[in-house]
């Protein structure tokens, strides 16, 4: 479990996190939704350890990341998978390389186990017959699933995904949603994801977070997010065509 209290940010004076307190449990898909410059990847940074905030703490099963020692920090990153926004895959480098990147970086294992585990984690996205082609051969859906593979590689018990779906067509958003997902449950992940797309946010947010400009508003479920009474929320929501469609079905 993730648990953060209270996190504040400031850049040059101007309050971008005013107190945000939550909860991420493992094995359910938790998404921080808000429109463009509400705080929430600033958030996501401050979770994992790349921005330090103000005030607060962010605390791993009980572990304080930022007031823990550097041994605490390491075991907490070594824990970690990151699926970054656009991929950030080494050209240079075979899909299989770049899965088996963060072993080779942060194991001692031979090269024989990290190329089978990294196999397996192509199995498990359904890639394993891409292993030895170039990130500049393969489609854009298939580097967020190379991507997903070289973030479970270490076996983490924690996953971040900084807008996985963004520059997708609908039908792969859905296949990389779905596959976070059945991750999440299939290893008991505490996964968050940063998203704006709402067909996630229908689809896979078992737990919901919605900032605005640096506080959180509202917290619930996708089950329960169609009927919020928060004006902020109503009007993110609104601003999606799929959104407007389902409110009216329902009347």
């Amino acid at each position: 479990m993730i648990e953060i209290k209270d996190i504040r940010k400031e850049f040059n004076g101007r309050v971008v996190l005013d107190g945000i307190s939550g909860k991420f449990e493992p094995g359910n898909t938790s998404l921080i939704i808000g429109g463009s410059g509400t705080g929430k990847s600033v958030l996501l940074k401050c979770i994992v350890g790349l921005i330090k905030p103000e005030s607060g703490q962010v605390l791993y099963n009980g572990r304080d990341f930022w007031s823990g020692d550097a041994d605490t920090k390491r075991d907490i990153r070594r824990e970690m998978g990151v699926l970054f926004q656009g991929g950030a895959l080494f050209d240079s480098k075979t899909v299989l390389e770049n899965v088996k990147f963060p072993l080779d970086m942060l194991t001692d294992q031979s090269e024989e186990e990290k190329i089978e585990r990294a196999q397996f984690c192509l199995k498990r996205v359904e890639l394993e017959n891409a292993a030895n082609r170039m990130p500049s051969e393969i489609s854009g859906g298939m580097k967020k699933r190379v991507g997903i593979a070289r973030a479970i590689v270490m076996n983490p018990k924690y996953l971040f995904c900084d807008e996985p779906n963004s520059g997708l067509d609908p039908l792969t958003s859905v296949k990389i949603d779905e596959l976070i997902q059945q991750i999440t449950d299939e290893y008991q992940i505490t996964t968050i994801v940063i998203t704006h797309d709402m067909n996630s946010v229908l689809g896979i947010g078992e737990d919901i977070m919605f900032l605005h400009k640096g506080l959180k508003l509202w917290e619930g479920t996708n089950e329960n997010i169609l009927d919020t009474t928060v004006p902020e929320l109503e009007e993110f929501l609104y601003s999606s065509q799929l959104i407007r469609r389902m409110k009216q079905s329902k009347k």
